[in-house]
């Protein structure tokens, strides 16, 4: 029975997910022309997958058995000519740049100084790096081209690095892509290591999707158990959607120790993606899904000092409602303006709103030399201080929440 439910539920995912690469060109990674109007996004990219030779491929799904560093320049067509939260992908090659995405160039850095030279020449005044996870069932052009348009969609003002582990990016490879996490704890660990202790470097935003959560929270674990503490210049972490057992993470967060750095973490009740994972991993809740309103949880958040933005009421782009913190407008410019800059959101931020049963936010706040943005969408922000605040109020809020959305949720 439980092997039946298996199949059915990968099978579900499986037909969501079709139709997603329908009428996309494959090998789009060749250097080709930009076009005015259009932004540059400059890219390192390290990666533990096996190279190919398949042209505009570069790596594919395999393992491999040293670490590989690529300068790769995308451009992105106007806006004017985009809409925010997606990504162009080319229909043919080679690519319109006035409509799609496409590569600029390509350079490998083969040795360690050649890296070290890209971080010194894109690293910002403010001195912040942004060290990019990706999920399960990403391509290595997949994993560039979506933290590519999160860079410029989100405007944040960062130097911005990927590292892309080997992933099959097929539905029913699911175990060998968690394998191939756990293949790649060292190689991160190693990667957040070096860019600690480069004197470039003032701080450290490392930001996870999916399971590429959970090789994350893996190498960071390491990391503290080996050196005694995470590094200090890596202050903050957002995990989106993230493929964790509730259980194994809170085991994860003690290895860290009292050092760690800032977390926030982005759920959705309605994932199905999630929904499919936990099925097949046992029927525990996944961190990703959680209702941040409920015991266990509120009370072990509140002492952890986690925010979590539920995102549970908000109109997903995809069926499978997995990507909702990279697809959404509203919430790639809270990520440039707040997150990624190492602060901490509250809903003193953006205000509670006054119309509780649609979950409306008010108008976020200027931050910095940041323009304020407008946010009318359903997000809940659940941190420490409008716990303290709020109190009772903000629990009513919250159930009020749940009940509003109850039943589009995935049970």
């Amino acid at each position: 029975m439980a092997a039946t439910m298996t199949r059915l539920a990968v099978l579900l995912v499986l037909g969501l997910a079709l139709g997603g690469c329908a009428g996309r060109a494959a090998g789009v990674l060749v250097a080709g022309p930009t076009t005015e109007g259009a932004s540059k996004v400059d890219l390192l990219v390290a990666t533990t997958r096996a190279r190919t030779a398949q042209p505009g491929i570069l790596f594919n799904g395999e393992r491999a058995t040293e670490v590989s560093t690529t300068e790769i320049v995308v451009s992105i067509p106007p806006d004017a000519n985009r809409k925010v939260g997606q990504v162009q992908w080319p229909k043919k090659l080679p690519p319109d740049p006035a409509k799609e995405f496409s590569t600029v160039s390509i350079t490998p850095l083969t040795r360690p100084e050649a890296s070290r030279a890209w971080v010194k020449r894109n690293m910002p005044e403010n001195r912040r790096m942004l060290i990019f996870v990706h999920g399960f069932n990403n391509k290595y052009e997949d994993a560039v081209y979506r933290f590519a348009q999160i860079v410029h969609d989100s405007r944040a003002d960062v130097a911005p690095v990927i590292f892309t582990w080997p992933s099959r990016a097929t539905i029913f490879d699911y175990n060998y892509d968690k394998e191939s996490t756990n293949y790649s704890r060292d190689a991160l660990e190693e990667l957040l290591r070096v860019a600690a202790r480069d004197p470039a470097v003032g701080e450290i935003t490392v930001m996870a999707h999916s399971m590429g959560s959970w090789l994350t929270i893996e190498a960071l674990r390491q990391m503290a158990i080996r050196d005694g503490r995470v590094a200090k210049k890596i202050s903050n972490v957002i995990l989106a959607s993230p493929d964790l057992d509730v259980d194994v993470f809170q085991k994860q967060l003690d290895a860290m120790g009292a050092d760690k750095p800032k977390f926030t973490i982005f759920v959705s009740r309605d994932d199905r993606a999630l929904t499919i994972s936990r099925t097949i991993s046992g029927n525990i809740d996944r961190l990703g899904q959680i209702d941040p309103t409920q015991e266990p949880y509120r009370s072990s958040l509140e002492k952890e000092g986690i925010t979590v933005i539920d995102l549970t009421a908000l109109k997903g782009a995809d069926q499978l409602n997995h990507g909702k913190f990279a697809e959404s407008p509203e919430v790639v410019q809270l990520l440039g303006n707040r997150l990624i800059a190492g602060q901490t959101v509250t809903d003193s931020d953006v205000g509670l709103g006054e119309r509780i049963g649609g979950i409306a936010l008010g108008t976020a706040q200027t931050v910095g030399t940041a323009a304020g943005i407008a946010v009318s969408t359903p997000i809940l922000i659940f941190d420490p201080t409008t716990r303290e605040n709020y109190g009772g109020q903000f629990e009513r809020l919250g159930r009020s929440v749940s009940n509003t959305v109850g039943s589009a949720v995935v049970q």
